[in-house]
């Protein structure tokens, strides 16, 4: 018996890790390029995953940071680097296994529109019930905006509801709501104990 009808993922640190050095790592080869790129392409990235700045605009920005022999760097990871998040397996398999239990599964996460229109990249994504990614909708966690409509989206009670993510902050501004919810720092057995889940052995 699920101890919660609807569970809702955040996506970074959560389904796939999300860091920016390891990411950054497989667009240069040498620290001080690492340092350089670092500075100028995640300039504007709360604003991309608010979809408050236009992908275009921070790319070009971005060009403007760096010797143009990193140019083709630049360009390379505004295109690709959604491809580099590392899954978390555990979770994974939590998400499948919560998934032939019959709960109702949820993303709801801070992402730029490049994110959001390839997040199926990740096989997993075919697991959830409903995603909503911040930039599309120009809303982003913790307002209380982004978490309404995803419960007005998919006729969710909050009460029903359990949200994992790897923010306080988020987690709070769900529980204001009415929605319970639990502090992803990548210790899976919590989590299914969180859930009300026995390990699987």
């Amino acid at each position: 018996m699920l101890k919660y009808k609807n569970i809702v993922f955040d996506f970074g640190n959560v389904i796939a890790a999300f860091d920016e050095d390891s990411i950054l790592d497989q667009f240069c080869n040498s620290p001080e390029d690492h340092a350089i790129l670092k500075n100028a392409v995640f300039q504007y990235w709360s604003e991309l995953d608010e979809g408050t700045c236009d992908y275009h605009t921070a790319l070009q920005h971005a060009l403007t940071l760096v010797p143009k022999r990193l140019h083709p760097n630049v360009s390379d990871f505004f295109q690709n680097w959604y491809k580099y998040l590392t899954p978390i397996e555990e979770n994974w398999a939590l998400i499948r296994r919560l998934k032939e239990l019959g709960a109702s599964l949820y993303i709801l996460s801070n992402a730029p529109i490049q994110f959001a229109e390839h997040a199926d990249y990740y096989k997993i994504v075919h697991e959830f019930d409903g995603i909503v990614f911040s930039a599309p909708i120009t809303m982003a966690k913790p307002k209380p905006e982004i978490y309404q409509y995803l419960f007005d989206t998919y006729h969710l009670k909050p009460a029903e509801c359990f949200f994992i993510d790897d923010k306080s902050e988020n987690i709070a501004a769900g529980k204001a709501l009415g929605m319970d919810g639990y502090i992803f720092s990548g210790d899976t057995s919590a989590l299914i104990q969180m859930l009300g889940l026995k390990d699987a052995k």
